[in-house]
Parts: structure tokens; C-alpha cells; sequence
């Protein structure tokens, strides 16, 4: 059994070696220190966004167990996983499902998406009790995977809206986009919210009635109100464009890299940087510097330049 699942047989002797968290600041071996100087870059990145922008957020609030909801816990590989989702969190779930499965599962490929996302099938932060929490957030290694904001808003759009299958997000938010933001909406759109634009999608995030209503929907929330990344510190940062190379890296630090890959995917309906200009072309630059404002905090902590097809008022 061992032999045929090299998988289980890790998990029961992870204890004793060195945490991700010691490999990840100490490297033992060479090929992980030069990737640590571009996470160490990353971490400062985010730093000094923080303590820029922390006049707006001078009423440093404490975080409540709510605000923990995204970060899976991996008890035998000490990490925490910070899910965004549009940035491969699906995949990004199933590998944590193999970590944590204790030899349940040893390919990530074989567990179905649906399954991913049930909420018992992982254990959160906010499940545990606060000394828990905070021994957790001192010694397990936190890291989240971010994306160019408007291409993950793209991604989200496309996937909430376009397809077909999704009716629960079109009866939830397509009925009420269509109802607040399309004249003379006919029976059927309001009563479907199927056909939803990504125009009046985005009238819908920068009008301020919807910012007052409720929070904004995981799938299009920025990943500064998502991950807390100000009030938690990352000890790494993958991002989307190297998600390959982050992921391994992790992998690698929690010391199972030998045994599990980041599954790869080649999938031709991914959204891309060419697609989400297409998308932005008919929005007014009003409409684009108030939306630009919304995510600007995601664009500046991840070092994201300004997209070059924005008309920026």
C-alpha cells in the first residue's frame, strides 16, 4: 500500500521535518532560494500597498471568524490556503482535498469540481477557536493565488452570466442587474436575468446602492476584502500568469512536491488578456475609472499595471 500510494505514506511522516514555513525563509536547497527573493518581492509589494493606503483603513478593524471563511487549513502540512475564486481554486481545492485526505485521494484530477467546492470536504479557520486561530496564523504558511483583476472579473462575467446552466446566479443577481440597469426590460429578462451585458454588469459594482446592499459576490470580490491581506500576513503570493511554477513551489516547501503536481490544464475557453479588452470596449471611461477604482487596491498589492486598453478619466 505504501508503494502503490507514496502519497499516504508521506502524510504520516511529515512531522519532524522542517515546516514549509522554516524551507520557505531558510531554503535548504538551492533551487527554492532564488524563487524565494521574487516571493520576498511580492510580500514587500503587498507591505507597502498596505501602509500606503492605510489612512483610508486607519480604523484597523479585527477580523471576525466571517472574515476567515476562505482560508483552508492542512493540519499535517501546516498551511493555509486563502481560496480566490476565477484563479484556479477549484484545482486549488482538490490538491488541498489530497493533503488532507490522509491517503483518500492521491490524484487531484480524479476528484469531481462539485465536489471541490462542498464546504465539509475542507476545514477553515474560522471552525477553530481564537487562541487556535492565531497559533495558526503564527506558524502555518499562509499563501493565495491572485489574477489581473479585470481578467478574473471577465472570467467571472463570462462563467455567472453566459452560460446557460448557472440559473441561480441569473434568478439571484441576472433579475436584479436587468430590474435596476436595462430600460424597458421586457417580462421575460426580468423575470429570467439570463441575457445579462457585461455593461450593465458593470453599472451594477460601481452603483453605490449595490456597495450598501451587501457585500459584493465571492466571484467578483476583490481579493483585498476576500483574503484580508493587510490584516494577515501572505507568506507567498502565486499568481495566476506563473501558477504552474507557484504551485509546484508550494508543493514543494510542504515537502510532497515528489509525490504531487499542479494538475495543467490546457483550456481553450480560458479568458484572456486579448478577450477582456473585447469586453472593456463598449464601457464608457466613466464607467471604467469607477470600476478601476473599486479594484485598484487588487491592481496596486499585486503589482498589476493599469491595462493599456483603459481610458482613464
Amino acid at each position: 500500500v505504501m508503494r502503490r500510494n507514496p502519497f499516504g505514506m508521506d502524510i504520516c511522516c511529515r512531522k519532524g521535518s522542517r515546516s514549509p514555513l522554516q524551507e520557505l525563509y531558510n531554503p535548504t536547497q538551492v533551487s527554492l532560494s532564488s524563487t524565494a527573493i521574487l516571493h520576498q518581492i511580492r510580500r514587500d509589494q503587498v507591505t507597502d500597498t498596505c501602509r500606503a493606503n492605510s489612512v483610508s483603513s486607519r480604523k484597523r478593524r479585527v477580523l471576525t471568524p466571517n472574515d476567515l471563511k476562505h482560508l483552508v487549513v492542512d493540519e499535517d502540512h501546516e498551511l493555509i490556503y486563502c481560496y480566490v475564486p476565477k484563479v484556479a481554486c477549484t484545482n486549488w481545492k482538490r490538491v488541498m482535498m489530497v493533503l488532507t485526505g490522509r491517503g483518500k485521494y492521491s490524484d487531484p484530477m480524479e476528484i469531481p469540481a462539485n465536489e471541490a467546492h462542498v464546504s465539509s470536504n475542507l476545514k477553515t479557520l474560522n471552525q477553530y477557536s481564537i487562541p487556535e486561530i492565531n497559533h495558526r496564523l503564527k506558524n502555518y504558511m499562509k499563501f493565495l493565488f491572485v489574477r489581473e483583476p479585470f481578467e478574473r472579473l471577465v472570467s467571472a462575467y463570462r462563467n455567472k452570466f453566459t452560460q446557460k446552466y448557472n440559473t441561480s446566479f441569473h434568478k439571484r443577481y441576472g433579475t436584479k442587474i436587468v430590474r435596476r440597469q436595462r430600460k424597458n426590460a421586457t417580462q421575460e429578462a426580468l423575470r429570467k436575468g439570463d441575457d445579462v451585458k457585461f455593461e450593465e454588469f458593470v453599472a451594477y459594482l460601481i452603483d453605490p446602492h449595490t456597495q450598501r446592499e451587501e457585500p459584493f459576490n465571492e466571484h467578483w470580490q476583490t481579493v483585498y476584502s476576500l483574503c484580508h491581506p493587510c490584516h494577515i500576513h501572505y507568506d507567498l503570493i502565486g499568481k495566476y500568469e506563473t501558477l504552474e511554477e507557484d504551485s509546484n513551489y508550494v508543493l514543494q516547501l510542504a515537502g510532497v512536491g515528489n509525490y504531487l503536481k499542479f494538475p495543467t490544464y490546457a483550456k481553450s475557453t480560458r479568458t484572456t488578456d486579448e478577450m477582456t479588452t473585447e469586453f472593456f470596449q463598449n464601457i464608457s471611461s466613466l464607467h471604467q475609472t469607477q470600476l478601476y477604482e473599486v479594484y485598484k487596491l487588487d491592481f496596486l498589492m499585486f503589482n498589476y499595471s493599469v491595462p493599456s486598453y483603459l481610458k482613464l478619466e
